[in-house]
C-alpha cells in the first residue's frame, strides 16, 4: 500500500489528486474512497494510504483511506 498526501480536490467534479511519498501524482475518484474518508470533507494536505490501480488512462489511486 502506498502513502501520500492529498494534493488537490475538485469537489464539483468528484475527483482529486494524491502525491505519493516519492513525488508522483495519482488521480482518484470519489468512488475510490473507503469509509474512513468523506469526500465532501476532504481537503488538500491530508495524509492517506492507497492502492495503485490500472486504468485505461494510466495508474490511479484506489481504496484510498486515512493514514
Amino acid at each position: 500500500m502506498a502513502t501520500g498526501t492529498v494534493k488537490k480536490v475538485v469537489p464539483d467534479r468528484g475527483f482529486g489528486f494524491i502525491t505519493d511519498d516519492d513525488g508522483k501524482d495519482y488521480f482518484f475518484h470519489r468512488d475510490g474512497l473507503d469509509a474512513t474518508l468523506d469526500f465532501d470533507r476532504l481537503v488538500g494536505g491530508e495524509r492517506v494510504e492507497f492502492e495503485i490501480e490500472a486504468s485505461p488512462k494510466g495508474p490511479r489511486a484506489g481504496k484510498v483511506r486515512a493514514a
